[in-house]
């Protein structure tokens, strides 16, 4: 069972602020990315952002933290910090951390677990509400094939991951430790492998998730294998679920690559934002680089101005009258929103028969 909801949405338990986007008032986003570093310590064979060439840019922590004060003064709840580049590389990243908690925004960390060392998690567990660990080998030579790192680094990975459950459990922290497994001809498996070795080490819980193309990524893995030679691994990875170790098979998002989409257009996008290295807000993270997508930057206005301006405003009516959702990535962020949001939109004959 998905008790996170991770292969659908949340945002029923937002209906303040969904009422008032109904209404047609503007809206705060709910939740934001952040990608605290452009660069990369691996070159990971799926990797989507390989087209910013992994640039050695690092947000501004000052900047940072005002937009993070007056962000959580506007009502946005959620941060998870990942994004083009390795999050752990930005020198400030703990005191970032830290601080988002500290302003009650709820963070999240998205890592692929090479410096998710001792002395990180000891200072910053507490302040997290879940970190996930992009883990998408079950060998140390299928790691470095995939992540194009050094072999030892899956073990580096295991060790990192594995401490950080003992210093969650000895200070009883509530922040919950997973691992996403990208499904992949070179990988499925190991799916089975990686589930027994998370599972010893008391894993919260291990996500498998489909591949998709993002539109603007020099990376392409061919997709002659079609995803239901690989659905016999749910039934297979449930068995070694508990109470304490879950298993995310996304199932219902594998079968949406198959399908086309049933809005015509995104309607999700005020409840949620991107805030790229050098501190561009972004409408939506798979067109990084493309400025006509950009709200403004936190090293040059606040927030409030930049959501308020009328470039987003025009940014918006291009979304949601004029944008060719085609040319989108499959299965995007925002598929599960919009499909919800569409439907209230748009809501079936005999809607009042409940």
């Amino acid at each position: 069972m998905d008790e996170f909801r991770i292969d659908s949405h949340k945002l029923m338990y937002h209906l303040d602020r969904l009422k008032k986007w109904l209404d047609g008032e503007d809206i705060y986003p709910i939740y934001m990315e952040i990608s605290p570093s452009g660069a990369c310590n691996q070159r990971c064979t799926f990797c989507a952002f390989d087209y910013l060439k992994y640039k050695a840019q690092f947000i501004d922590t000052k900047k940072l933290l005002a937009f993070l004060s007056e962000a959580a003064r506007l009502g946005v709840k959620s941060v998870m910090y990942g994004g083009e580049g390795e999050p752990l590389l930005h020198k400030d990243i703990a005191e970032i951390i830290n601080y988002t908690k500290k302003v009650g925004i709820d963070t999240a960390l998205t890592t692929n677990g090479t410096l998710l060392d001792k002395d990180f998690s000891e200072r910053c567990l507490d302040s997290l509400t879940w970190v996930r660990v992009s883990l998408n080998a079950g060998t140390s030579k299928n790691y470095s094939r995939i992540h194009r790192s050094r072999p030892e680094d899956f073990k580096r990975v295991l060790n990192n991951i594995t401490e950080a459950v003992k210093i969650k459990r000895r200070n009883n922290y509530s922040c919950t430790i997973g691992v996403q497994f990208l499904l992949l001809p070179d990988n499925y498996h190991e799916a089975t492998k990686l589930a027994k070795r998370l599972k010893e080490i008391e894993v919260d819980y291990l996500i498998i998730k489909p591949y998709s193309h993002h539109p603007m990524s020099e990376n392409k893995i061919d997709r002659p294998f079609s995803y239901s030679d690989y659905l016999h691994l749910d039934s297979e990875l449930h068995k070694l679920a508990d109470d304490n170790f879950k298993v995310v098979f996304r199932i219902n998002t594998i079968r949406k690559l198959e399908e086309k989409r049933p809005y015509k257009y995104c309607l999700g996008l005020p409840f949620w934002a991107y805030i790229d290295s050098d501190g561009n807000i972004y409408a939506c993270s798979a067109f990084l680089g493309d400025a006509r997508l950009i709200y403004g930057n936190i090293n040059q206005d606040p927030f409030e101005k930049i959501w308020n301006s009328d470039k987003r405003k025009k940014i918006m009516k291009m979304m949601e009258s004029d944008w060719n959702i085609d040319d989108c990535r499959e299965i995007c962020r925002l598929d599960e929103i919009n499909r919800y949001l569409w439907e209230l939109k748009h809501p079936p004959e005999h809607a009042n028969f409940i």
